[in-house]
Formats: C-alpha cells, sequence, structure tokens
C-alpha cells in the first residue's frame, strides 16, 4: 500500500465544483486544468472526475481518457507556446512527490530558463539539470521557489483562455 498524502477536503475536486474558470478541457472522465504554480507558462493537469489517488486506482477507461486530454492539451500548449519539448508525469504516494491525494497528470510545455532543470526540482538529477547524481533534494526552498511562479488569477484565466482557443477540433 502506497503512502498518501492528505488533505481535506481536497483541492482538485473543488476545482470541478467552484472554480470552473480553470478548466481547459473536459471529458466524461477527465477535466484538464491551469495549474496554479507556473513553473512554466502553460503548465495544465489532467485530473479525474472520480476522486481516486493513484494510478493504480483508475480504470482501464480513466487511464485512456487521462492520456486523450494530455495529448490534447500538449497540442494546444505547441500552438499556443511553441515549446522546446512537452514534459508529462505523474507521482503516486508521497514518496513520489505526491502532494495532493486525487490523481493528476502534469503536462507541462519547457522553455529555456525553467526553474527546473530537466524534471521537476525534486527529480532533476540529471547531468545539467542544476544538480549532482545522488544530490538529496533540499526542500528548504520549496516555498521561495513556489512563491516565485504563484501566478495570479488574471494570469492564470489568461492562459486558460489561450489554451482552451488552441484546443484541437
Amino acid at each position: 500500500m502506497l503512502e498518501l498524502p492528505t488533505r481535506d477536503p481536497c483541492d482538485l475536486c473543488m476545482v470541478a465544483a467552484e472554480e470552473r474558470w480553470k478548466i481547459i478541457d473536459e471529458s466524461e472522465h477527465t477535466l484538464t486544468v491551469i495549474n496554479p504554480w507556473q513553473f512554466e507558462v502553460g503548465q495544465c493537469c489532467v485530473i479525474t472526475r472520480r476522486h481516486v489517488a493513484t494510478l493504480l486506482d483508475l480504470s482501464d477507461a480513466e487511464c485512456a481518457a487521462v492520456m486523450a486530454a494530455a495529448k490534447r492539451v500538449a497540442e494546444a500548449q505547441v500552438r499556443a507556446y511553441r515549446p522546446l519539448g512537452i514534459l508529462t508525469f505523474q507521482n503516486n504516494g508521497v514518496y513520489s512527490g505526491q502532494e495532493t491525494p486525487h490523481f493528476h497528470f502534469h503536462v507541462v510545455p519547457r522553455q529555456p530558463g525553467s526553474d527546473w532543470g530537466i524534471g521537476p526540482p525534486q527529480l532533476a538529477t540529471f547531468d545539467g539539470a542544476g544538480r549532482m547524481q545522488g544530490t538529496v533534494h533540499d526542500p528548504s526552498d520549496d516555498a521561495a521557489r513556489r512563491a516565485r511562479v504563484r501566478a495570479s488569477r488574471e494570469q492564470l484565466a489568461a492562459a486558460a483562455a489561450l489554451l482552451r482557443s488552441q484546443l484541437p477540433a
């Protein structure tokens, strides 16, 4: 059994219920939302409508819907931002970096000069990623990093609107 983070109420369930402006795209099983922490401009998450914690809890239909939604928003990100690459990732359990106990799949347009290096900061250990192999992640800068990348409601709404306008037909 994976150790899961605790957060009550669930902030991702609240997006679906109360913050519809953050939704970029939706399907029977998923919502694609703008991430409030814009480590990269246009960073999104595909979340499940059903409150489940990890990949291991998803149905086959939900798995397929998550990947289809990720592909759609990645196509919109390429049109909107012309990124150098698209980073996708998903954490399962606190020891993988999961912070919210609701399944979410990150879709991130990568640009030069980001705050991440290669991959999320807590996982970036490749050559040139900003940390040496074997270096333990020091979370002491996490709060400052999050403060730097916390976008305003206006910035998030503009990014969400741009991405909605660039979704494939």
